[in-house]
């Protein structure tokens, strides 16, 4: 049997390598073989280059870091100032990845929220200890708070990213949008149910309604909630007649209303609710240093 394939497979390239000069249907074969065989070439090229795709964009790997600065009252732009002309470079520096860098939308809030990066969370440790020894950092952070301190309160969480997360980088859009940062809470041992949701339906979801899939990460550390958080940044792009929050709303009320969003949530909750208590929310504006606009 194995035999008659291969004499089967070979048939068309014995053919070819005898055929006569003049045999019009021969040359005619042999010549559509060739254009047959050249495009199986190039599909079998293309899905090895599909295959490499899905091979580099394999698991990120890196260690994400939530930082949450409280300024002191009145001290926000200060605190910014110092971002701005000397912690990023710093970072960078010493091997931190500034990721994004924003401010709420609501005057009143005074927070600096910004997201950095890593290779692994022990090159982390060691660049974050490089930075604060550095002269440099010591020299900056004595001249601005010379007059005082500029933060009250430091919140970080140190994430990884989840496997349907896109590849997080630097984007700076001409358009001006609005950022969402969100933070849910699952009831006991329902965290895989709503990654489960949000890989197979939220995510293309969320873009059918226009908004955008930054990042989505869950915590390291179990004090942080590893076992029962989910961490994620999305964006709304501004419209001539409607502000970045505006727009937002009318984005959730268009998902909230989706009919496939409602099935997706129906089945995925058929066995019980997935959240322990409403997602958490604040919407962000970029700051002019931050690498994602």
């Amino acid at each position: 049997m194995a035999s008659e394939i291969t004499r089967n497979y070979d048939l068309p390239r014995l053919l070819c390598l005898g055929k006569r000069v003049g045999d019009t249907f021969g040359i005619a074969f042999c010549e559509a073989w060739r254009t047959i065989t050249a495009h199986m070439k190039r599909i079998l090229s293309f899905f090895t280059l599909l295959l490499l795709a899905a091979f580099l964009r394999a698991e990120d790997t890196r260690c994400y870091e939530l930082r949450i600065y409280t300024a002191k009252e009145g001290k926000l732009a200060a605190l910014q100032a110092r971002f701005k002309d000397h912690t990023c470079k710093l970072f960078e520096k010493h091997g931190l990845t500034n990721v994004g860098y924003w401010v709420p939308v609501v005057k009143s809030d005074n927070r600096l929220i910004y997201v950095i990066s890593s290779p692994n969370r022990s090159a982390h440790k060691k660049s974050w200890q490089a930075f604060l020894n550095d002269p440099d950092w010591k020299k900056a952070y004595k001249a601005s708070t010379k007059e005082g301190a500029l933060v009250a309160k430091i919140d970080s969480t140190f994430m990884s990213a989840t496997d349907y997360s896109p590849t997080v980088e630097s984007v700076i859009t001409k358009d001006i949008r609005v950022f969402e940062l969100r933070t849910y809470t699952t009831a006991p041992g329902r965290l895989k149910n709503l990654h489960a949701r949000f890989r197979d339906h939220t995510c293309k979801i969320f873009e059918n309604h226009g908004m955008k899939n930054v990042a989505y990460w869950t915590p390291m550390d179990d004090n942080k909630g590893r076992s029962n958080t989910l961490i994620y940044i999305i964006s709304h792009y501004e419209k001539p007649v409607l502000s970045g929050t505006a727009q937002a709303k009318k984005n959730w009320r268009g998902f909230a209303g989706d009919p496939a969003w409602k099935k997706a949530r129906a089945a995925s909750e058929k066995d019980g609710k997935i959240l322990a208590k409403a997602p958490h929310k604040v919407f962000l504006n970029p700051v002019d240093y931050s690498p994602i606009k």
